[in-house]
């Protein structure tokens, strides 16, 4: 019966997980989007395709859904001076090697859409390398 058990909720936890780690890494990509204070359709449809592409749409999970809440946890982050306190809780929830080792292309991808890193990407960029590549 204990056999059973596993095998009905082997992927319960591992579901709820990959949405948590989904949503911290649209708020890790609008982080970078938004690093440099100018945000553009090219660098909103960019982190929309990484989604996509990514497999994070699921019948859990939807980018646009999930878009507004986390644009407003990211603005709050930035204008209250917790860039590094939104990363710190960015780098726990996302504990899948495979999706950590994606994030900092995924990252400079989403700065370099409009074809100009700025300082403030750069450094951000940097972070985000020191954690995730």
């Amino acid at each position: 019966m204990n056999q059973r058990l596993r095998m009905l909720y082997s992927n319960v936890a591992v579901h709820a997980t990959a949405d948590l780690e989904h949503e911290a890494a649209i708020e890790l990509l609008l982080l970078v989007m938004i690093a440099d204070r100018h945000i553009t359709d090219d660098e909103l449809n960019e982190i929309r395709r990484i989604s996509e592409e990514s497999g994070f749409e699921t019948a859990t999970f939807s980018f646009d859904q999930y878009l507004g809440q986390a644009m407003a946890k990211v603005r709050a982050a930035v204008n209250d001076d917790g860039t590094e306190a939104l990363l710190d809780d960015i780098d726990a929830r996302i504990t899948s090697n495979v999706l950590r080792q994606s994030l900092f292309s995924a990252a400079r991808d989403v700065a370099g859409v409009d074809h100009k890193i700025d300082a403030a990407e750069q450094t951000l960029l940097a972070q985000v390398a020191a954690r995730f590549a």
